[in-house]
């Protein structure tokens, strides 16, 4: 006979916490597709469960007006082509709109960090409680590491859903175009920006709407023309997929985190519980030293990317935009205080988009400017071999002379024998 607890057949419901987990397990199991159920969540994230308004016809006639001319002064003044034939649109969207479009393009990095985490999850269990662990009072083995594998394993099929979804969903909240993120995407014919927030941003800092809505566009078309280069494009993919595929449970840091655990002091159960709530635990216990080695390489590329597009930006948007100043200085602030959620979502794919990053890449482009002038920063792009490494992201002269001596190194074309 049931009781009126709601909780039938279900042993932990009385306990808050596994009574969470085996709630969410029934919400998200049952054999639904955990795409669509992604999709779901970033939607509801996105939006924070409210409706939202169409973009009005209006908003759209003077993004595409304004794209075009974006397209041509970053054409010209990067020396790149922003598409083959037709140029990708830029379109004002929905924070819906926009998490599901993104969900889409970062799906392959997604489903391979969420499953590489569910494997790190599942391997936790042991690391916790041994697995002959016997609490008093409840059945021999309850508690046992086995008992929390299976714990860990029932999380796992939840974990592309809610990772996924929640991450696209939060970065719509903040995000002003799609490469707020550098992160490729591959073969779109538009690239949508996030017009709530624009809009909001205009508002918070008062400046003129189409000037902000012009430098949101130079800024997704100067990303665009780096990113879709097929060298960057392969390179960053490459990266950030060894990257999250190398998540792993850390069984010295879950030792410092769960040490004293005890299974049947509830303060004890509540530190388990502050590892799913707390980013920052979670990645301490599931970043792994491959992870922090390949840190460099990453940043390295990534502080290329920024420092060449604030570059570019300041190049064109000073001459073109009237309070670009204005502008720069209230996004310069703006990276300053990003949300550690956002903070921690970069972390989650190996991108620190931190202030360091910003200036490191500035750094190194202005010394190949002050060294080789315009033409030596126009190489940067041009193959992977003219890609920085670590090392020389903080030293641009030595940048210089690798390629360069890659041009001493060309073979030349034979001169004619002598008679």
């Amino acid at each position: 006979m049931s009781d009126d607890s709601g909780n039938d057949g279900n042993p932990f419901g009385d306990m808050p916490f596994f009574g969470d987990f085996s709630n969410m397990a029934n919400m998200f199991g049952g054999g639904g597709d955990p795409w669509a159920q992604a999709k779901q969540i970033a939607a509801s994230v996105a939006t924070g469960g409210e409706s939202e308004s169409n973009v009005d016809p209006g908003d759209r006639i003077a993004f595409e007006q304004l794209a075009r001319v974006a397209e041509l002064h970053v054409s010209t003044a990067t020396g790149m082509t922003v598409g083959d034939g037709t140029p990708p649109q830029i379109r004002p969207a929905t924070r819906h709109e926009w998490a599901l479009a993104t969900l889409e393009a970062y799906r392959p990095m997604l489903q391979t960090m969420a499953e590489t985490m569910s494997q790190s999850m599942s391997g936790m269990g042991e690391d916790l409680l041994p697995s002959d662990a016997d609490i008093p009072g409840l059945p021999g083995g309850m508690f046992s590491g086995d008992f929390m594998a299976q714990i860990m394993k029932m999380l796992a099929p939840m974990m592309l859903s809610m990772t996924s979804g929640s991450m696209a969903g939060q970065l719509a909240r903040t995000s002003l175009g799609s490469y707020d993120l550098p992160i490729p995407r591959p073969g779109v014919s538009e690239l949508l920006v996030v017009h709530a927030n624009i809009s909001s941003f205009t508002e918070e800092w008062s400046v003129p709407t189409d000037d902000v809505r012009l430098w949101v566009c130079l800024h997704e078309y100067l990303h665009h023309v780096i990113l879709r280069q097929p060298h960057v494009a392969e390179r960053m993919n490459e990266l950030i997929t060894r990257y999250v595929s190398a998540f792993e449970s850390n069984s010295q840091a879950l030792g410092n985190q769960f040490g004293g655990l005890d299974p049947s002091n509830p303060e004890s159960m509540g530190q388990l519980e502050g590892l799913m709530n707390d980013p920052e635990a979670l990645m301490g216990v599931v970043q792994s030293d491959a992870q922090r080695a390949m840190l460099p390489e990453i940043s390295a590329l990534l502080a290329a990317i920024v420092g060449y597009v604030d570059h570019m930006m300041d190049s064109i948007g000073s001459t073109l935009i009237s309070s670009y100043s204005m502008i720069s200085e209230a996004l310069h602030r703006r990276r300053v205080t990003a949300d550690p959620t956002d903070r921690f979502l970069q972390r989650m794919l190996g991108l620190e988009l931190d202030q360091a990053c910003y200036e490191q890449g500035r750094s190194f482009v202005d010394g190949v400017v002050e060294r080789g002038g315009r033409p030596a920063l126009a190489r940067l792009w041009d193959s992977a071999r003219e890609l920085p490494t670590p090392n020389e992201i903080v030293a641009p002269g030595l940048w210089l002379a690798r390629i360069d001596l890659g041009d001493l190194d060309e073979p030349s074309a034979p001169a004619d024998e002598e008679e």
